[in-house]
């Protein structure tokens, strides 16, 4: 004995501490994207048993190897019975192998069937039941029994001829998984399809005898056809997977924030638009989780394998024109400010802003317009006119404040065109810019799994809650491309110069969504546009994400929509002074509210039961000034630079000063 032990530790069975297996991405729920074949150019995937079908194990220990459970690597009467038929025809009739002993001719795989081949199965089978469980040896049995072709193990076999993980599987699929290991490449159904059958229908005689199945279950399995065709194992969410296999190249299963149901959903609505749109023309979408900044679906091109369409190139990252995409941040700037409500009028004119002459996209000018129509309408002018009040740089601060850094030419501040796209966005900025149009002005960082270190959520505050509620009532009012169906969100979209990018962002209460299409090569594509090319693929997104949808939020204390009439007179048109004549500048300092500071906590009962009015200070500015609660004017214009407030409720508002050349100073205050 002691002899025996001593030759298992000099000649130990080569069991690796880790079989080399297939890469897999997965997503959220652990459900399969993408899988890579090994380096030896196999699909063989990982299994555990919890991974396949009970009744499968059963039929398979049925078949194979009965008493598994029972000997300790080999089974002597099934040796016995393999001896006899020896004898008696001259040849192997049938080998008597174990499970465990089949697993010794996996790893260590033998030239021929000879006695001395199944004398070194019987031993390395010995010496597997000592050092694994039977569990162990299922699962290895289970990973590395031959398909056919390069299939390799239950699951890539049941990916590539049924199209699903054996998790669940029919009697007819249980059956045939069992028979094709013993003649692989005899059996394939993909080539030899009648001798897959006959093979499938003598295990599924053998259960009835087994016990395993009764008679009509077996009938109506073996009346089943099988289908003749291998299918290609799951490729989803290939630049994702890319992006993660590149930056943990080591790891062999990589957890994505993806679901499959939305990558499934969003990658056929982005092919079946870029067929629809013409050659070498791509698409790439963006679907993310607007509280906490996950992203559910990422397609980087229509087809990652389309050359014509440059579909290796991930479009979601590349740096374009947003052409349109960024004005709702300046109208929520110039809100903030207190510069104007929705129904404010506005000029819709040429304008020459010291030698920048914006146009319109269609050449055309509207007159005057409501705030809410200029942003529906996306009005080149009145954009320009409200970014060069509240400035480009508190813009792109903003941005930089949400996590985004936009890409200006080098060497230059940012200037109006910005406005109009004459900066440089991704789509995942654009994305994450627009998480805080849909939770409340607070931006999310977006992350996917493939970070290699720990992302904050938040990715800071792009507008106070109640600018972002105005803007998502302004874009929830756009009408939506013909023939898409309401699905309440807000939306906007944008072209940039030459026809090059078309986009289209949109988001309800929880998701945002952003679409990109145009060109790899950023080639000009005539008429390309934000709303006839991407709005349509926005909203078909939606629909095929399998998303419900999510009312976007409510208003915030305080926050309404203003009829005109009900406007302070310095909101009832912008103009660079109140009056709406040409302004002079200002010689005395801009307005600044003195108290209370901003970021302060207000306890206007601290004394007694009954709340008193806070009073409100400030320096600076030009008489007359025009104080707003949250929007709301609190009183008539005042010369006076002290005025007073009764809070309608706890909770954070925003006071707003406007002064008589239509600056403007706000702090946001707790009310306890």
């Amino acid at each position: 004995m002691g002899a025996l032990y001593a030759l298992d530790r000099a000649y130990p069975p080569p069991l690796p501490a880790r079989l080399a297996v297939s890469t897999e991405v997965v997503d959220r729920d652990g459900a399969l994207l993408r899988a890579y074949a090994t380096p030896d150019g196999f699909w063989r995937l990982d299994t555990r048993l919890d991974q396949v079908d009970p009744q499968f194990v059963e039929m398979l220990i049925a078949y194979e190897d009965k008493r598994f459970f029972e000997h300790g690597g080999v089974d002597p009467l099934a040796l016995m019975r393999a001896a006899k038929q020896f004898a008696g025809n001259g040849r192997i009739v049938s080998g008597g192998s174990t499970l465990s002993m089949q697993l010794a001719r996996l790893i260590e795989p033998r030239e021929s069937r000879s006695f001395g081949s199944k004398l070194r199965q019987v031993l390395r089978a010995f010496q597997i039941e000592r050092r694994l469980s039977k569990t162990e040896i299922l699962e290895r049995y289970l990973t590395l029994a031959p398909y056919g072709g390069n299939l390799e193990g239950v699951r890539a076999a049941s990916l590539a001829y049924f199209g699903k993980e054996p998790r669940r599987l029919t009697v007819s699929e249980a059956a045939l998984l069992v028979a094709l290991p013993q003649l692989p490449e005899r059996r394939r159904p993909d080539r030899n399809r009648h001798v897959a059958e006959a093979a499938r229908d003598r295990v599924l005689a053998r259960m009835v005898t087994a016990g395993v199945l009764n008679e009509p279950e077996a009938d109506r399995a073996a009346g089943e056809a099988v289908a003749g065709t291998r299918l290609a194992l799951p490729a989803l969410a290939a630049h994702v997977a890319d992006t993660a296999l590149r930056k943990a190249p080591s790891e062999s299963r990589h957890r994505l924030t993806l679901s499959k149901r939305v990558q499934e959903g969003l990658e056929a609505v982005a092919r079946n638009a870029a067929e629809r749109l013409g050659p070498r023309i791509s698409v790439a979408m963006v679907l993310a989780d607007a509280s906490n900044g996950e992203i559910l679906g990422e397609v980087g091109s229509a087809d990652y394998f389309d050359g014509g369409r440059s579909g290796w190139i991930d479009m979601t990252r590349a740096v374009r024109s947003p052409g349109s995409t960024l004005k709702p941040f300046i109208y929520g700037l110039a809100m903030e400010q207190g510069l104007i409500a929705q129904e404010t009028m506005i000029e819709d004119r040429p304008a020459d802003f010291s030698g920048y002459r914006p146009r319109n996209f269609d050449m055309s000018y509207q007159g005057d317009v409501s705030v809410r129509q200029a942003l529906q309408l996306s009005l080149n002018v009145p954009a320009v006119r409200l970014l060069d009040a509240v400035g480009p740089a508190r813009l792109t601060a903003r941005f930089r404040q949400a996590g985004v850094t936009p890409v200006l030419p080098k060497g230059e501040a940012p200037g109006l065109a910005i406005g109009l796209g004459g900066v440089g966005v991704s789509l995942r900025d654009l994305v994450q810019l627009y998480t805080g149009l849909a939770n409340g002005g607070k931006a999310r960082t977006l992350r996917d799994g493939t970070e290699t270190a720990p992302v904050e959520n938040s990715g800071g505050t792009i507008l106070d809650e109640h600018a972002t509620w105005q803007i998502a009532d302004i874009l929830s009012g756009v009408r939506p491309p013909e023939g898409a169906s309401p699905r309440g969100i807000a939306y906007k979209t944008g072209t940039s110069y030459g026809y090059r990018d078309a986009w289209s962002v949109g988001f309800d209460g929880r998701h945002v969504l952003g679409v990109w299409v145009g060109r790899a090569d950023a080639g000009s594509v005539p008429g390309l546009s934000g709303y006839a090319s991407a709005a349509p693929i926005l909203f078909e997104g939606f629909a095929k994400s399998g998303l419900a949808a999510v009312p976007l939020g409510r208003a915030p204390a305080g926050a309404f929509r203003t009829t005109r009439a009900d406007l302070p007179v310095t909101q009832q048109r912008f103009s660079p002074a109140a009056d709406g004549l040409v302004a002079v500048a200002p010689t005395e300092p801009a307005p600044q509210i003195v108290f209370p500071p901003d970021g302060a906590h207000v306890d206007l009962a601290a004394a007694s039961n009954v709340a008193t009015p806070l009073v409100l200070k400030l320096q600076g500015g030009r008489a007359p000034f025009r104080w707003l609660a949250n929007g709301k004017p609190l009183e008539e214009p005042s010369r006076r630079r002290t005025a007073t407030w009764q809070p309608d409720g706890t909770g954070y508002s925003t006071l707003t000063v406007i002064d008589a050349a239509g600056r403007a100073a706000s702090v946001k205050v707790f009310v306890e």
